[in-house]
């Protein structure tokens, strides 16, 4: 393995060996190797393009030839990805991957990113967890005794690593913290590539939070190398990238083409999409979240352009997440689904060829959607979508939208972020709160709104502007309500604290933190690697 000392901070003991093999780590040592120093200089351009840009965002000229050649196709859909139409979302916990998997949708996406807390444990059972769902050995038995076991069909399985932003700090490389992204990526490809070949499918994966078209070759790049070095066919591994930043609506095309011989189409996010918008345009202050829907004239154009780049180059088109968490009130059940059902006939009618769900409750609501539509088609590629024409403009129309405060959402958004990011540092990453499925992605549209309230002093509807003082109010008013219910034992206490002392810090930066999970992580869950809450170096030193 060369000279540099490597060292597992972890556990290793019992199953965790079952992954953390010789030979798999040797695997991810290579591909930090490879790999690692070029995910730091793209990291690093990353922020001189955001501190540097003085003027608003726009398609690049330096590959305009890309989007102009149209020979150019991205490889056909291999068998198990051609019909997407539902796909459904979640970390891979034993119990929620039994659930997915037996949930009837085409497709589940397993998620190291957004819904898992980067524990440890998480990570590496999660790992297990997979595995064990190919080799036909997973089940569970919950603490009233129920017992879950696989069905006789299950989705296709997709892969979300973590982005590249974040980093693994419990397997170091001379002292470096690998990349979380590749450690993901690696011991997926490690243990269960070969199973999902030899079971008639293949290693596919989500790829999050991409910036620009290089950020895709790297991806590429570690893919044609991970091939090679374990001996499957180039062209094996296929990843669907979410389309989940400003900088990335503007190289589409050009990531479909770096990625083409491995693309499985592109994904269109929303709550991220806000957030990076937030991050990039601190001049433009968005309203409060329910009014920022998918028919807002610039996430319309983002969603459209989506449709038509993907249909152009012979890509699937996926929709975004449906969160409902189905009520047990049958008025409310219904009421949300028909949300629901409204929301995925925008999304097929537009041309989408699938669409998430984060609940099996919802995916009989979300196919009979597509089935209307698609009847036995398995997909609408051949709709082009020529009528649509998206200018930069359309993209960056911020400014259309009215901005409205409410003090609901206002204490709302408080609430959601405090209570999201105690649950994430408890090591829970998917979070039932108010109705909804929550993911890391709501925790930081809610807190960047926050920044952005602050330091803009938006104005309320009731006419108070939000301070910095005010939100410190709400936050101590929503943890007094926690303490008198006697819901916080010491160790929601302690998470709670945590969670407040993060929020606290982050929402009075003079810049809008770039993501919450980093320093939540170094500070926090890396294994006594803790960071200053302010550190948003984006590999741990």
């Amino acid at each position: 393995m060369g000279a540099e000392e490597i060292t597992i901070t972890g556990t290793t003991a019992g199953r965790y060996s079952e992954i953390l093999t010789a030979e798999a780590v040797e695997f991810i040592v290579a591909l930090d190797r490879e790999f690692g120093a070029r995910r730091v200089q793209l990291l690093e351009r990353r922020r001189r393009r955001r501190a540097t840009r003085t003027t608003d965002l726009d398609f690049l000229t330096s590959t305009q030839h890309i989007r102009d050649d149209l020979s150019w196709q991205v490889a056909p859909a291999v068998p198990d990805l051609t019909d997407r139409r539902v796909e459904i979302t979640g970390p891979p916990e034993r119990k929620m991957t039994i659930n997915a998997l037996n949930s009837g949708a085409k497709v589940w996406m397993a998620d190291f990113e957004d819904a898992t807390s980067p524990t440890w444990d998480n990570v590496i059972l999660g790992q297990l967890n997979l595995r064990d769902a190919l080799d036909g050995t997973l089940d569970f038995t919950a603490a009233d005794g129920r017992r879950y076991e696989i069905g006789a069909t299950t989705p296709t399985i997709m892969v979300r690593p973590r982005g590249w932003h974040l980093p693994e700090c419990h397997l170091r490389i001379g002292g470096r913290a690998v990349s979380a992204s590749l450690f993901d990526f690696g011991l997926y490809l490690f243990h269960c590539g070969r199973k999902q070949i030899e079971r008639g499918s293949g290693p596919y994966f989500y790829l999050p939070k991409m910036e620009s078209h290089l950020e895709a070759r790297l991806w590429n790049d570690v893919f044609v190398f991970a091939q090679e070095y374990l001996g499957i066919p180039r062209g094996t591994i296929r990843a669907t990238v979410l389309i989940e930043t400003i900088n990335a609506a503007f190289e589409m095309e050009e990531i479909l083409y770096e990625l083409r011989e491995h693309s499985a189409g592109l994904n269109a996010g929303r709550w991220d999409y806000l957030f990076s918008m937030i991050k990039n345009r601190p001049d433009v202050v968005l309203p409060e979240r329910s009014q920022v829907t998918m028919t807002a004239p610039f996430m319309r154009a983002y969603t459209e352009l989506l449709v038509r780049t993907c249909h152009k180059r012979g890509a699937h088109a996926i929709g975004g997440m449906a969160a409902v968490v189905p009520s047990r009130d049958p008025v409310a059940a219904k009421r949300a689904l028909n949300q629901v059902r409204q929301d995925k006939r925008r999304e097929v009618g537009d041309g989408f060829d699938g669409s998430w769900v984060a609940h099996p409750g919802l995916v009989e609501t979300c196919r009979e959607v597509f089935d209307q539509w698609l009847g036995d088609e398995p997909h609408q590629i051949v709709r082009k979508r020529e009528d649509v024409r998206v200018t930069a403009a359309e993209l960056l129309d911020v400014k259309s939208t009215a901005v409205s405060v409410s003090e609901v959402a206002l204490r709302n958004n408080v609430s959601v972020a405090l209570r999201y990011i105690a649950a994430w540092l408890g090591g829970r990453g998917a979070v039932a709160l108010g109705g909804l499925m929550e993911d890391a992605a709501t925790a930081e549209i809610c807190r960047a709104q926050l920044w952005q309230w602050i330091s803009s002093g938006t104005p309320t509807d009731y006419g108070v502007p939000v301070t910095a003082t005010l939100v410190t109010r709400m936050l101590r008013e929503e943890l007094d309500v926690l303490s008198e219910t006697g819901a916080l034992d010491e160790e929601g206490a302690r998470c709670f604290g945590q969670a407040r002392t993060l929020l606290s810090v982050l929402l009075t930066e003079r810049t809008c933190p770039e993501f919450l999970t980093l320093p939540a992580y170094l500070r926090h869950l890396s294994g006594g690697t803790a960071a200053p809450v302010t550190d948003q170096a984006p590999v741990a030193a």
